[in-house]
């Protein structure tokens, strides 16, 4: 017989935790990424990157309060994060910006396949808003957003779930 303290959270809670803490730390690095694509970008397309550093922004506040109303301590932002390649100008910002999206996507895929219920619909939307601002600031689509092996067909990266990390 198993016995299950009040702290103790069941096994698919855990997952949802550790995926909404995996997403909470690929806004972070979205909210620094969009500072340094903000930074080059356009003028014709700095209102797109403000609206998508404001929409991550809020993501991310709303990360923190899920993971605290899950039991967690919601992880803190990196004081910085490596870059996947140089953006010297405005062509670079709008690749990163893309590469932001589809990450933050693949993030949110993985916490589709965690959780349920309204967190579950959450994520979905997440999902949706970055795949549809990937494909603004590349100018195509991919057939299945936010699915890792997908992005692995695409060219060598790193695993979404591990954005965190690295943009």
């Amino acid at each position: 017989m198993t016995t299950h303290t009040p702290s103790a959270r069941p096994a698919s809670q855990e997952g949802a935790l550790a995926a909404a803490q995996a997403a909470l730390g690929a806004e972070h690095a979205a909210v620094y990424g969009y500072g340094v694509a903000g930074a080059r970008i356009g003028e014709s397309r700095r209102a797109d990157a403000r609206e998508a550093y404001d929409a991550h922004r809020a993501r991310r506040d709303a990360l923190g309060r899920t993971v605290r109303d899950m039991g967690g301590t919601p992880e803190a932002s990196a004081a910085a994060y490596a870059l996947p390649f140089p953006v010297p100008d405005e062509a670079a910002a709008v690749r990163l910006a893309a590469e932001l999206e589809d990450r933050v996507a693949g993030v949110y895929g993985d916490l589709v396949r965690a959780s349920e219920g309204s967190l579950r619909r959450e994520a979905a939307a997440a999902l949706r808003e970055a795949a549809v601002r990937a494909v603004r600031w590349r100018g195509g689509s991919v057939a299945f957003p936010g699915l890792a092996e997908r992005r692995a067909e695409a060219g060598p990266s790193e695993s979404a779930s591990s954005t965190a990390d690295a943009l």
